[in-house]
């Protein structure tokens, strides 16, 4: 069985970054929109402009994102731009708020999710760079490309559709019918696969091992990093790419690595990998080349 290469880095910087993304050896074409989280105010672990702004730049390409499903300052377009510009991304690149003016469904073709509910200017966009922040997260247990590839390019509508398995579409009622934890996972596989499908692949992924607090980027008070930074890793394969990921968490002997898996293990977090690879997203089983030995 043919194995996915994932690339890593300890080097965390603009420069590697690049190096990084160049290591993939496909050219991200036409209109590129860079996935990230611009983190919630108040909260200082998501990725920083001056990390993400020279490869965004060099890449010619609009920082993608969508409102929240929850209540803060990121649930409606004239605060999450305000957030946005609060944390400096509108000084690296245009910025756009997919969901700004409406929604897109796209086709799935899982267990839970028959379409897929995205921001609607994602039509606008040949390619995607989806550049995660990987950490921790309260609901999913950790979040990585897969997560920023499903919650993440989700509408408002779209991410509580994911929350509950595809019981509803509104925001106000997502947390009266949270679903079982394994078909929540399981939704947002589905919603990542159908995000490449309407894609057709032209997406390549990043994982940022840095600020490795058990909190998402979404909550306004987040703990602080309980381990200290890893690295940068690199697929065109997402599954590869998060499996790696929780490897070197898991492999680490760092002393916060026990409460970092903690959290993963209490939302059962790793059950989305080995269902995201029988979904066909991605494979688990990946060659890792470090760029720092070449």
């Amino acid at each position: 069985m043919n194995k996915s290469i994932v690339y890593f880095t300890k080097e965390i910087s603009p420069d590697s970054l690049i190096k990084i993304y160049q290591k993939l050896g496909k050219e991200l074409k036409g209109k590129v929109g860079v996935k990230i989280s611009t983190g919630e105010p108040g909260g200082h672990n998501y990725l920083k402009p001056e990390l993400i702004g020279k490869l965004v730049k060099k890449l010619n390409a609009t920082i993608i994102e969508c409102n929240t499903a929850y209540p803060g300052r990121r649930n409606t377009t004239e605060a999450h731009l305000q957030a946005i510009e609060e944390h400096g991304f509108t000084k690296i690149a245009q910025v756009d708020l997919m969901d700004s003016e409406g929604e897109l469904e796209i086709p799935a073709d899982g267990r839970h999710l028959k379409v897929d509910i995205v921001g609607g200017h994602l039509k606008n966009y040949d390619s995607i760079l989806n550049l995660a922040h990987f950490k921790g997260h309260a609901m999913g247990g950790f979040g990585g490309v897969i997560k920023n590839q499903s919650i993440g390019i989700a509408s408002s509508g779209g991410k509580a559709y994911i929350h509950t398995a595809g019981a509803t579409r509104s925001p106000d009622e997502l947390w009266d019918k949270l679903p079982a934890q394994n078909d929540f996972l399981e939704s947002m596989a589905e919603a990542a696969k159908a995000v490449a499908d309407y894609m057709h692949g032209n997406i390549l992924y990043v994982d940022v091992m840095n600020n490795l607090s058990v909190d998402c980027d979404c909550d306004s008070h987040p703990e602080d990093p309980c381990m200290a930074d890893i690295g940068i890793l690199a697929s065109t394969d997402p599954v590869a790419l998060d499996q790696a990921c929780i490897d070197k968490i898991w492999s680490s002997n760092d002393p916060g690595r026990d409460h970092f898996i903690a959290r993963v293990e209490r939302q059962n977090g790793r059950h989305i990998l080995p269902y995201a690879e029988t979904i066909g997203l991605g494979s688990r089983n990946y060659e890792l080349k470090d760029i720092d030995i070449d």
